[in-house]
């Protein structure tokens, strides 16, 4: 293990030699100089993340993973009294943060947003003793017609759920259809006195909308993630297949689990979660020990092959499963057969159901995220069951979307306690709800399991 841990660390030397050589023609002026640290991959990582905002695409994106895995070697105490001493505005606090979050720690300060806040906070009167500081015209971005008004609609609802369940001064609320365009929405939102934009929420539509040659005149909390992180003048909040992966990892991390079998449906959101899941499970000093495709909703019978993967040297201490609900129930028996009963099994939240409990019998024991109002209920919000026995649109896999709607209207009007406090979070809807050090906002969800085919909440640890 020694020796392993040691080429690892050469590994991570090495890529991040590399990537500092492709990009050796950038000079910084750094505001002060950091503490020296002595600790090789520390020295490695500053030195990288020294570099990393002048990085564009798939540099900055593998940048990114080599400080967070260069970073997961050094000790908690280490860690954290290097970023305390990092001056304001030092792009490694931004990274140094987010491995101690993911650590379950608390940062040495607020992360370096005062800026990018003022911008966002404008002219709002200040803010209630709880944080709760709203706009003063806020403008809606969602497509209320066409394809992705079935989804726009829990969203918009778990919204004005929010918004009408507080009794403090609200701000004028206007909605506008992206379905002719998210920038045409967003110039009419500014034209008729938005102060803040809250959407667009398709993912292209971020992406166009963020990157816009000209500069936001309002800023936005987009409801989906533009590729690189929020740009300057924007903050982003989503639900993401990424999210699950990197929950996963951080649950089987926190398990001291460090070899997993991963599961993988061969579709783009399996992808994007299985690709989130090594990554984070890399960082933290784990590996994917094997991976196995599982294709179709009645999948080949893979018991052997499991089996090896959990029998061989080094084998599989637990299984990530990035499957569909039909997909997981022909699984799971094979999964019981190769001796994983008694292993941890964590599946995405696409593993919800719609409550057919003589289906899903077969996947009691497997753990998947879930929302923590469906999981613990919220304050302020009704149980989940009371109102899905009234609204459509928050009954079943709807719900989810309800509830982010819900927290981003939580985040509208709470922003401020996020960005000033070194351990602010809201307890949302979909979970606890921080921020990170480029306005991204990272959600730790409830957890939730299937006793007898029915979805029950997994009790915090």
């Amino acid at each position: 293990m020694r020796n392993q841990a040691s080429r690892l660390s050469r590994t991570l030397l090495l890529m991040a030699a590399l990537l500092l050589a492709g990009c050796a023609s950038v000079t910084l002026a750094p505001t002060a100089p950091p503490p020296a640290p002595t600790d090789p991959n520390l020295v490695a990582a500053n030195e990288l993340a020294q570099r990393y905002p002048t990085l564009r695409g798939p540099e900055r994106a593998q940048a990114a993973q080599a400080i967070e895995q260069l970073l997961s070697t050094v000790p908690d105490q280490a860690l954290t009294d290097f970023a305390a001493g990092l001056p304001e505005g030092d792009p490694m606090y931004a990274h140094a943060g987010r491995v101690l979050q993911a650590r379950g720690l608390p940062l040495p300060r607020p992360y370096d947003l005062a800026a990018l806040w003022a911008v966002h906070a404008g002219n709002r009167p200040p803010a209630d003793h709880d944080g709760y500081r709203p706009p003063m015209r806020l403008g809606v971005l969602l497509p209320l017609s066409g394809n992705l008004a079935t989804a726009a609609a829990p969203v918009r609802d778990g919204l004005l759920a929010g918004y009408y369940g507080e009794r403090r001064n609200r701000p004028e609320l206007v909605f506008y259809d992206t379905a002719g365009g998210a920038g045409a929405a967003y110039e009419r939102a500014v034209t008729e006195g938005a102060d803040y934009v809250l959407g667009p929420l398709g993912q292209d539509e971020v992406a166009a909308l963020l990157a816009r040659p000209d500069r936001l005149q309002v800023p936005v909390l987009a409801l989906n993630r533009a590729g690189e992180g929020a740009p300057a003048g924007s903050f982003s909040f989503a639900l993401a297949p990424e999210d699950d992966g990197t929950a996963a990892a951080d649950y089987l991390l926190a398990r001291n689990v460090r070899q997993v079998l991963v599961l993988n449906g061969g579709d783009d959101t399996a992808r994007r979660s299985v690709d989130a899941f090594r990554k984070r499970l890399e960082a933290g000093g784990g590996a994917v020990s094997d991976m196995l495709v599982v294709t179709g909703e009645t999948p080949a019978d893979m018991t052997e092959a499991m089996r090896t993967a959990m029998l061989k040297d080094n084998g599989a201490q637990a299984v990530f499963l990035a499957l569909r609900v039909a997909q997981a129930r022909a699984i799971a028996p094979q999964l019981v057969a190769a001796g994983f009963a008694t292993r941890p099994r964590i599946g995405t939240s696409q593993l919800y159901s719609s409550g057919r409990s003589e289906q899903d019998s077969v996947l009691d024991g497997i753990v998947f995220p879930t929302e923590r109002w469906a999981a613990a209920g919220v304050a302020g919000l009704p149980m989940a069951s009371t109102v899905a026995s009234s609204l459509p649109t928050a009954r079943g896999p709807a719900a989810r979307l309800f509830a982010f709607g819900y927290d981003a209207w939580l985040l509208t009007a709470f922003m401020e306690r996020l960005v000033t406090g070194d351990e602010a979070e809201l307890r949302g809807a979909t979970g606890l709800l921080r921020i990170d050090g480029e306005g991204n906002i990272l959600r730790a969800p409830s957890w939730a399991t299937f006793t007898g085919g029915h979805v029950v909440p997994v009790a915090d640890r």
